[in-house]
C-alpha cells in the first residue's frame, strides 16, 4: 500500500527492517510491476492526449 501511496522503496525497506533493498524489492515486485504500467499508461496520455490510432496526425498551426 505504501508503495502505491508514492513512497519511496528505501523508506519501505527501513520501516520493514529488511536489511538490503533487493529483499524488499523482490518481495513487492508484482506491485512495482503494476505502478511501472500506470506509468507508462499515464505518459501514453500525456503524449497523445485525444488522438486515437485511426486519427490523421494534427497540423501545426502557423502564425
Amino acid at each position: 500500500m505504501l508503495l502505491e501511496q508514492g513512497v519511496d522503496l528505501v523508506v519501505i525497506k527501513e520501516l520493514l527492517g529488511h536489511a538490503h533493498i533487493g529483499v524488499t524489492a523482490g518481495v513487492y515486485a508484482h506491485v512495482r510491476l503494476r505502478l511501472q504500467r500506470q506509468a507508462i499508461d499515464t505518459l501514453g496520455t500525456a503524449l497523445n492526449p485525444t488522438d486515437t490510432p485511426d486519427d490523421p496526425p494534427a497540423a501545426a498551426v502557423v502564425r
